[in-house]
């Protein structure tokens, strides 16, 4: 089976199958444990996600859906089950396999934008790029603000922009990766009516326009209703 840092490098080289899924979860369980409490996240979820596909994983706070987020990304590793990327899997990865994961296969937007305040657009972008491994990023950056209406804007520093086009941002720097796996935790929880819509604009065209899958975390119906598809979470198990 391919290794993680062949799948997730760039598109000249060796590319997954395209049968398998971006994302796939089985029976996962996901257990904190401390010395007195023992605290069960996740209950033997199942979930497949495709190219193409806007997912929405829905449920209230304290439901598992953070926890699943970050099993996804390679932040943390299941308790028991299995979670794959393109037929990988992430359990048995080494710490450096999950870095090069989470640089080359996973793009991360989160609610509160993570920005460098005092950098421009266009250096949040670049940085997020080099961090990502990714040589002479300039061009690449530019033009992924610029497909997300932000080609004015690039010359400003993030705290100077407005909440949606801070996240506007957020979402240039991590399709600008060319991941095939988007995550967004939250990513409309702190902007107003206006700005959430001009978000959930963007983050509906970016399966078909990028050929990713897009995975949202929301408490929100106004933002699953945007989805391709709902996965409801309750008391970490998968209610629908």
């Amino acid at each position: 089976m391919a290794t993680l840092e062949s799948l997730y490098r760039e598109p000249e080289a060796e590319q997954a199958p395209p049968e398998w899924p971006v994302l796939e979860m089985h029976d996962v369980f996901k257990i904190y444990r401390s010395a007195v409490v023992e605290t069960v996240a996740l209950r033997g979820v199942d979930l497949e996600v495709q190219k193409g596909q806007l997912v929405a994983i829905l449920g209230p706070s304290g439901c598992g859906k953070s926890t699943l987020l970050a099993l996804a990304a390679g932040l943390d590793r299941a308790s028991a089950g299995d979670v794959r990327s393109f037929g990988t899997s992430l359990i048995t990865q080494s710490e450096p396999e999950l870095a090069e994961y989470r640089a080359r296969g996973v793009g991360i937007v989160f609610q509160s934008n993570n920005l460098w305040p005092t950098l421009t657009a266009l250096e949040n972008v670049v940085a997020a790029l080099r961090l990502g491994g990714v040589e002479s990023p300039v061009k690449r950056a530019e033009d992924a603000l610029a497909e997300f209406g932000l080609g004015r804007r690039r010359g400003h520093r993030a705290m100077a922009l407005s909440g949606g086009e801070q996240q506007r941002v957020a979402i240039a720097a991590a399709v600008a990766r060319r991941a095939p796996l988007i995550l967004a935790d939250e990513p409309t929880g702190e902007l107003d009516a206006d700005n959430q819509q001009v978000v959930l604009s963007v983050l509906r065209r970016l399966p078909a326009e990028h050929d990713c899958a897009v995975v949202v975390v929301t408490h929100s119906k106004v933002v699953a209703g945007a989805a391709d598809r709902v996965v409801e979470l309750r008391d970490g198990a998968v209610v629908r």
